[in-house]
């Protein structure tokens, strides 16, 4: 008789390390949350490519926290400054990540949503996602590879 209440007692220890039963993880525990320094910028448009070394002449920085995200760019000293930053909410999904771009310098890229595909391995990240915008004739391919600030 004791016998079956020790494989009871394991089965029901299996069946309690069983990760289909682990709830998921909360959104603070997100790999993607932090601080992240752009590497490279890739544009695809038109089968023209653009790639931009933001490691010379400007930085670009992206801050997600659990649900926000905000950029800040900027050249670095010169003659003129320039500068760009925007925010919002954003979404993930496995590997989707949506952001809702609710602020914005520039007006016309506010209230627009772009999905991107993104992977983590080790300290980097990379999202890939197409950027449309029809009334600015915006419709490219846009590959970002950032490093995470520590």
């Amino acid at each position: 008789m004791r016998k079956i209440y020790y494989v009871a007692a394991l089965a029901a220890l299996f069946s309690a390390c069983n990760p289909a039963a682990t709830p998921p993880a909360p959104a603070a525990s997100l790999p993607i949350q932090g601080t992240w320094k752009l590497l490279t910028g890739t544009l695809i448009e038109n089968r023209d490519t653009t790639v931009t070394d933001y490691t010379r002449g400007k930085e670009f920085v992206k801050v997600i926290n659990d649900s926000y995200f905000a950029f800040m760019e900027h050249n670095l000293p010169g003659d003129s400054a320039e500068y760009s930053s925007g925010g919002g909410p954003y979404e993930l999904h496995d590997s989707t990540y949506t952001e809702h771009l609710r602020y914005c310098n520039d007006r016309q890229w506010e209230g627009h949503d772009f999905t991107f595909t993104i992977t983590i391995r080790g300290d980097t990240l990379t999202q890939t996602g197409l950027e449309k915008i029809d009334s600015l004739h915006v419709n490219r391919l846009n590959i970002e590879r950032y490093v995470r600030i520590k």
